[in-house]
């Protein structure tokens, strides 16, 4: 959540700036203390509803299950989705908004081997992380690109 704070600040920083301007030129205090609420509301709500896309990539050999952030639930309380033993290397482009972060999880089976996830955000690996064994799952969490 801290890049979402950083992502406000400036807006935050330019609401200042308009009050002190506001200040000089007569406006009421209530009514320049108004717009920069709206203001600062307005700044909030498109960061929370501006769109993205992520790719999720999954190799290796044995994969039981991947688990993938695609878009359903809230950003605090993802839906994440499923696939059952997929076909390796599995690749799957998801649309995700605001703050949510995109997140994969790679599930090896019993005799899985070297298991790596890999999460792109145009055409920049933003996340990677493999592990080894039957006992250790690949899982890669980012945050959010439109977050800051």
């Amino acid at each position: 959540m801290k890049r979402s704070v950083r992502t406000v600040l400036p807006a935050l920083a330019a609401v200042l700036s308009a009050l002190t301007a506001s200040g000089c030129s007569g406006d009421a205090p209530a009514a320049a203390g108004d717009r920069a609420a709206d203001e600062i509301t307005d700044g909030v709500d498109r960061v929370f509803d501006e769109k993205y896309e992520v790719t999720y990539e999954v190799s290796g050999d044995g994969v039981e299950a991947i688990e993938f952030n695609a878009g359903r639930g809230t950003a605090t309380e993802p839906e994440l989705d499923a696939v059952e033993k997929p076909e390796t290397p599995w690749r799957k482009t998801v649309e995700l908004k605001g703050v949510a972060a995109p997140t994969v999880l790679a599930v090896p089976g019993p005799g899985g081997s070297e298991v790596t996830c890999t999460i792109t955000h145009e055409g920049e690996v933003i996340e990677e992380q493999t592990s080894e064994g039957a006992t250790a799952p690949a899982s890669c969490v980012a945050l959010s690109p439109v977050a800051g």
